[in-house]
C-alpha cells in the first residue's frame, strides 16, 4: 500500500468538527465554550458540520446525515483537518456508505479515538491515508491539566519532526464533564515492561473492542510489519480484555506483528499490572515481541496523539525504554 501523509496544520487553519458517532447535541454548552477557547488559543478556527447537532434516540443521527458531513468535510479545500465530536457506539454503520475515493482524492488530517477507531483504521486500510488517534473535540472541554494532551496534539499535527513519547507526570480518570473540580489525580508510574526487546513498524490500533469490529472485513488493515497500539475503556475487565486480545491474535497475519503498546486502563476495569502481565504471558504468540503498557493514551487523561499508519520505534527494557514516532 502507498501511504498518504496529510499536510500539517498551520495557525489560522480551519478545523471541521463532525459527529460520525455521538452527536454534538450531547455536549454541554460549558464544555463547548471551554473547547472553543482552547482551539482559539492554539490558533485554529473551528467550523461545525451541517448535521453535527442532530440527535436521535441513540444520541447520534441518521447514517445519511453523518455520511454527508464526512464527504463535505473532505471535499472542502478550505478545511485542513476533520475532528470527531466524541466517540460512541455506531461508527461502523457508516463503512459501506463512505466514498473512499473522496477521502483518497482529498487527503487531510482526520482525528478521533474510542468508537472512531473504526474510521481511523478503515480509512488507512481503504485509502492509505495516515490519520490520527487522539483527543476529540469534546476532550478539549476539560479545564485542568490539559497541557500534555495539547502538547502532543500539536507535536503530531503541526510538525513533521519525530516525536519522543514521554510519560506524563500525573493522570486522572475523572468525569470532568460533570464536575470540572471533582476527582483526584495520580502520580504516573513508569511504563510497565512486560516483554523486553526493540522493534519498529507501522502503527495500527486504538480501542481494542472497537478495532475488533473490523475483523473479517475489507476495512481491517494489514498486520504486516505493524506495532499495535491498543487500549480499552471502563466497560472492560480482565477476562474481557483477555478474550478480545486473543481474538485479535487469531487474525490472519498476526505473526507479522512486531510489537504491542497498551494504553492506560481506567480504574473501573480493575486490570492491575499483575493481571495484565498474566494475560500477556499466557499467550505464546506474544513471547517474542516487546510489550509495553501504561502508556498515555485511551480513556484516561492526559493522552497523546499518534498516527494510524505512521512509523514508530519501540525500545522496551527495564533499565531504559523509549517510544519514538519517526514518521507521522
Amino acid at each position: 500500500m502507498n501511504k498518504i501523509y496529510p499536510q500539517k496544520l498551520q495557525k489560522g487553519d480551519i478545523i471541521r468538527v463532525i459527529a460520525p458517532s455521538r452527536s454534538l447535541g450531547i455536549i454541554s454548552e460549558e464544555t463547548r465554550a471551554n473547547a472553543n477557547k482552547i482551539f482559539k488559543k492554539i490558533g485554529l478556527r473551528l467550523e461545525f458540520s451541517k448535521h453535527s447537532h442532530e440527535i436521535d434516540d441513540f444520541k447520534s443521527s441518521s447514517i445519511e446525515s453523518r455520511i454527508s458531513d464526512i464527504h463535505d468535510a473532505f471535499r472542502n479545500p478550505e478545511v485542513k483537518a476533520v475532528l470527531s465530536v466524541i466517540g460512541g457506539f455506531n461508527s461502523n454503520q457508516l463503512l459501506k456508505y463512505i466514498d473512499w475515493d473522496i477521502i483518497k482524492a482529498n487527503p487531510k488530517i482526520f482525528c478521533g479515538y474510542s468508537d472512531i477507531t473504526v474510521l481511523n483504521n478503515a480509512i488507512f486500510a481503504k485509502t492509505g491515508l495516515v490519520n490520527y488517534s487522539g483527543p476529540a473535540y469534546s476532550t478539549f472541554g476539560k479545564l485542568r491539566d490539559m497541557e500534555y494532551t495539547i502538547e502532543y496534539f500539536k507535536k503530531c499535527l503541526f510538525s513533521d519532526n519525530p516525536i519522543e513519547i514521554e510519560a506524563s507526570e500525573k493522570w486522572d480518570d475523572r468525569k470532568w464533564w460533570i464536575n470540572q473540580d471533582d476527582g483526584e489525580f495520580f502520580k504516573n508510574p513508569k511504563w510497565q515492561i512486560i516483554n523486553e526487546g526493540e522493534t519498529k513498524g507501522t502503527i495500527i490500533g486504538g480501542n481494542l473492542g472497537t478495532l475488533n469490529l473490523l475483523q473479517g472485513t475489507d476495512y481491517f488493515p494489514s498486520l504486516e510489519n505493524t506495532i499495535l497500539f491498543i487500549e480499552d475503556d471502563y466497560e472492560t475487565y480482565a477476562e474481557m480484555f483477555d478474550r478480545d486480545l486473543q481474538s485479535l491474535i487469531h487474525q490472519k497475519g498476526f505473526n507479522e506483528v512486531k510489537g504491542l503498546v497498551i494504553g492506560r486502563f481506567q480504574i473501573a476495569s480493575k486490570i492491575s499490572e499483575s493481571k495484565l502481565k498474566q494475560i500477556i504471558k499466557s499467550k505464546n504468540e506474544l513471547d517474542k515481541i516487546p510489550v509495553v503498557a501504561g502508556v498515555d493514551f485511551g480513556h484516561t487523561d492526559p493522552k497523546i496523539t499518534f498516527p494510524i499508519g505512521g512509523e514508530v520505534e519501540v525500545s522496551a527494557y527495564e533499565h531504559k525504554s523509549s517510544i519514538n514516532i519517526i514518521k507521522h
